[in-house]
């Protein structure tokens, strides 16, 4: 796979969040036309953040023609529907772009694909098992993307992203509410990532990840979920979250946070370190959080 480095003159974002405007600040340079996608109409045309933005709506496929993905580079970051076991929001943008072919896309994926792993290391050759609908939605979206860049020629990179953290990205509120957490002794493992680390994997991703490649997105030391909550909020200067059993958890917690609970895994980032060359700021969570304001956070 070529290098994009020093070529690269258009960038497409599809999903203009958080990710998407850190991942757009790394193209401020004249040579470089960065575009977002927003589905709302009364914000094409604008440019927040020198980023042009045009209007697309991936539940209106009618929405999406002419679309600048021809020669750019596309970065997609949106999310699928909220519901499902796959993701039709990935298959109208891929056949919006068979008619005006990208130099290569980037997707953000999850390693919730992965499933239950017992606690075990897990490299990008472990077959997924997703236990979730959301894992299903993700896994469907890798395979329709994978599919389609070996059919188009069109060099694809997935990124399955541990849990992301960082300034901004927070869980502020629920520590402040005093909402309870497994009792650590009872947590499976999870990796993390800090946002900034993720950018760089973006990037690096962008300009040398291998075509149809798989890469896992994580800093070097898996915790826990109740462990990474204490360390937050300790952080903040907030009381650490009360702890609960599993079975008292079955009750309390939100169906989404026993599924992040109930699977166990640790992800292994040799090929982020040793192929995409990332260097992580951030390579445990001690020294991603040292780094953020309390004060900043509070107001947020």
């Amino acid at each position: 796979m070529p290098h994009l480095g020093a070529v690269l003159d258009r960038v497409f974002i599809i999903g203009f969040g958080d990710i998407g405007r850190r991942v757009a600040a790394q193209y401020r340079n004249p040579d470089t036309i960065v575009t977002g996608l927003t589905r709302h109409p009364e914000l094409a045309g604008s440019t927040p953040e020198e980023v042009r933005m045009v209007y697309g709506d991936l539940d209106r496929p009618a929405t999406l023609e002419g679309l600048p993905t021809a020669g750019a580079l596309v970065y997609y970051f949106a999310p699928p529907p909220a519901e499902g076991i796959s993701d039709p929001r990935m298959a109208v943008f891929l056949e919006a772009a068979s008619h005006a072919p990208p130099v290569r896309v980037v997707y953000i994926s999850t390693s919730g694909v992965y499933g239950d792993r017992a606690g075990a290391w897990v490299d990008e050759t472990a077959e997924p098992r997703p236990e979730t609908d959301r894992a299903r939605r993700r896994l469907d979206a890798e395979e329709r993307l994978r599919d389609w860049g070996r059919q188009q020629q069109v060099p694809v990179v997935i990124l399955r992203v541990g849990g992301i953290y960082g300034p901004g990205r927070l869980p502020v509120a629920r520590l402040r509410k005093g909402l309870p957490v497994l009792r650590e002794s009872e947590c499976g493992a999870t990796s993390r990532i800090h946002v900034e680390d993720l950018v760089a994997a973006c990037r690096a991703a962008a300009e040398c990840g291998q075509a149809d490649r798989i890469y896992n997105v994580s800093d070097d030391h898996p915790g826990t979920m109740t462990g990474y909550f204490k360390a937050v909020a300790a952080r903040l200067g907030l009381p650490a979250p009360p702890e609960i059993s599993m079975a008292e958890a079955e009750g309390r917690l939100s169906e989404a946070m026993l599924s992040y609970l109930t699977e166990s895994r640790r992800l292994d980032n040799h090929r982020l370190i040793e192929e995409l060359g990332v260097r992580l700021r951030y390579p445990d969570l001690e020294s991603g959080l040292a780094t953020i304001d309390p004060a900043r956070e509070s107001i947020r």
